[in-house]
């Protein structure tokens, strides 16, 4: 297989432990996922060799994870709702919280994430409104098999999915790159911790509804 012209969704979707070789790289393979490899790495601080390699060596391992392609739409939804959805609901109000409290003791340096906690409670509600759509609207028409139903519904999933990565990149910038300063304090670093987790969650929550449940129902339609 020649990476390079594979797609990082194709690669995400393929290789087992992909996902987590794009994170060590910081590749957007669920809304970006439609840029080849190729393409994503130009002008980045590290080689294609280097990732070519890696993703060698996570392909070469055994590993656990599903291919979700292979399961029933309806399985794939429960999957979603209890491995993501619940576990988002879970996240966000305890890094809300996590974050005020980082701002109000440390908001006299220049380091503090300051306006995170807002960012936060906004994108808390965002993503609650998502993911009431999809239980309310969309992963009923999919269960049922009204694909061709579910196409609109799909494109409005598809264009909120781009706006959370957006909301991804804004936590990135106002936490340089989620990295706690030298001597962060341990709320602070719980925090941090709390974000990556988010993210790599969010990502791949987005990744199984992009390139693996819509591709499924818009096919079928």
């Amino acid at each position: 297989m020649n990476y390079l012209e594979q797609t990082l969704a194709q690669l995400a979707c393929d290789i087992p432990g992909a996902t987590r070789v794009f994170h060590k790289y910081k590749l957007d393979f669920c809304c970006g996922g439609k840029k080849t490899l190729a393409d994503a790495v130009a002008d980045r601080n590290f080689t294609a060799d280097q990732i070519i390699a890696d993703l060698n060596e996570v392909s070469q391992l055994q590993s656990e994870s599903k291919d979700w392609r292979l399961s029933e739409p309806s399985d794939l939804i429960d999957h979603i709702l209890s491995r993501y959805h619940d576990i988002h609901r879970i996240q966000l109000p305890e890094l809300v919280r996590l974050a005020k409290r980082v701002e109000h003791v440390h908001g006299d340096r220049s380091d503090c994430p300051t306006g995170l906690s807002q960012h936060l409670e906004f994108m808390l509600q965002e993503l609650e409104n998502h993911m009431q759509k999809e239980e309310q609207i969309l992963f009923p028409l999919l269960k049922s098999g009204n694909y061709t139903f579910a196409q609109g519904p799909i494109a409005v999933m598809q264009h909120e999915h781009e706006e959370h990565g957006n909301s991804l990149e804004v936590i990135d910038q106002l936490t340089d790159g989620i990295v706690p300063p030298p001597f962060a304090c341990v709320t602070w670093r719980a925090l941090y911790t709390g974000l990556t987790q988010l993210k790599e969650d969010l990502m791949a929550h987005i990744h199984l509804e992009n390139n693996v449940l819509f591709p499924a129902a818009l096919a079928a339609a």
